[in-house]
């Protein structure tokens, strides 16, 4: 049987190491590669981050990238309540994240824009430095 292609996610919130939905303690575990960065805007939902990708009020965002298995993906899935929907809170993106200074292509869940409206924004993009655990 060949093996599933490996896949890469990129953790800013919750799922950071530490966090309330610290990867690292899920089953099966992932393979820490690094912290990375992208672009975007991070917001405080409630007792969670999200995150939308780009836009005028960017800064760079930090998080952990991890190498997972296609049994965590699903798993991840299910933490974030990926809905095949345009109302689910989150949407899985293919994004370029940059870790050590080298492009890695990651799994990212990108919160729905409409979820944001009147969330404050988390200006210097480190979900762990504005909410310790």
């Amino acid at each position: 049987m060949p093996e599933a292609p490996v896949r890469h996610v990129f953790v800013y919130g919750t799922l950071r190491r530490g966090g309330r939905n610290d990867i690292n303690r899920l089953v099966p575990a992932p393979e820490y590669v690094g912290m990375g960065e992208v672009r975007g805007v991070l917001y405080h939902i409630d007792w969670y981050p999200g995150l939308t990708l780009g836009g005028e009020e960017a800064v760079t965002v930090v998080g952990e990238v991890y190498r997972i298995t296609p049994a965590l993906e699903a798993l991840l899935d299910g933490i974030e309540q990926i809905a095949e929907s345009a109302d689910s809170e989150y949407f899985k993106r293919e994004v370029q994240v940059t870790v050590d200074g080298a492009p890695v292509e990651c799994l990212l869940y990108e919160v729905n824009p409409q979820r944001v409206r009147g969330k404050s924004v988390i200006g210097h993009g480190d979900w762990i430095l504005f909410h310790p655990a």
